[in-house]
């Protein structure tokens, strides 16, 4: 039974964390284990398992009294993570340009050549990246060769930071020119030009974390009662009580 209910607990694990991923379960959206278990067709057990290891993730979190939720960040948290990114992923992408190996460059190629394949990404609409050695991200930081950077972006944050990185990519033109930073980066990496790397995938992040701070604002625009402090906060003036991100407001 051991055996099964591990299976059981590993294939729920994957599938609602590919449902938080896409949006398709929300930020702050609560999580019924009855409706759950009947969605996947699981048994209480496994589908406790695996709620456990996606609070372990910080995909979930779990509120006294109210249960367990989808984690949702604040417009200031996830500034402040991309922010960090820019900053530990530029350095990175430096460090990779001087320690990858050819091989590794080129399957860096090979994965974008089937994320091209992707039938949202040609159509514009999203890019997703599969979590691990799936992930163009992922490979650069493990190319750095730097166990340090390692642990701080392939750790907890960096399934937080996945769950907003594909949504915020469902923008017009977002996908594809994300799409296109990547190959420019692959390029400099290839070439060993780490200052160039970095300063791509700084560009690259920065640029990701405009766009959401551009939805913030269009949110805040659209909304009829939006307030003279909500006003503020879209303009990057407010404090750490602005609202948190949702699905809705659909980056890299």
């Amino acid at each position: 039974m051991a055996p099964e209910a591990l299976t059981l607990a590993d294939r729920v694990f994957q599938e609602i964390q590919s449902a938080i991923v896409r949006g398709e379960l929300k930020p702050g959206a609560k999580m019924s284990e009855a409706e759950l278990a009947a969605r996947y067709g699981v048994s209480r057990g496994p589908l406790r398992e695996a709620l456990r290891r996606l609070e372990g993730r910080k995909l979930l979190t779990r509120i006294p009294h109210v249960g367990v939720r989808v984690v949702s960040l604040s417009f200031p948290e996830l500034i402040h993570i991309y922010q960090v990114r820019e900053a530990l992923e530029g350095l990175a992408a430096r460090l990779a340009a001087e320690h990858m190996s050819r091989e590794e460059v080129q399957g860096l190629k090979a994965l974008l050549a089937e994320h091209e394949k992707q039938a949202e990404l040609q159509q514009g609409r999203a890019y997703y990246q599969e979590e691990g050695d799936f992930d163009f991200h992922y490979r650069i930081v493990q190319g750095s060769r730097n166990e340090v950077l390692s642990q701080m972006l392939c750790g907890e944050l960096y399934h937080r930071v996945r769950l907003y990185r594909y949504q915020f990519s469902v923008t017009e033109g977002r996908p594809h020119k994300a799409f296109g930073e990547h190959h420019r980066i692959i390029e400099a990496i290839e070439a060993r030009d780490g200052e160039m790397a970095e300063i791509l995938m700084r560009r690259h992040i920065g640029s990701a974390r405009k766009n959401i701070e551009a939805h913030f604002r269009d949110h805040i625009a659209q909304a009829p009662d939006a307030s003279a402090h909500e006003a503020a906060a879209a303009r990057g003036k407010g404090r750490g009580d602005r609202p948190a991100i949702q699905r809705g407001e659909d980056n890299e």
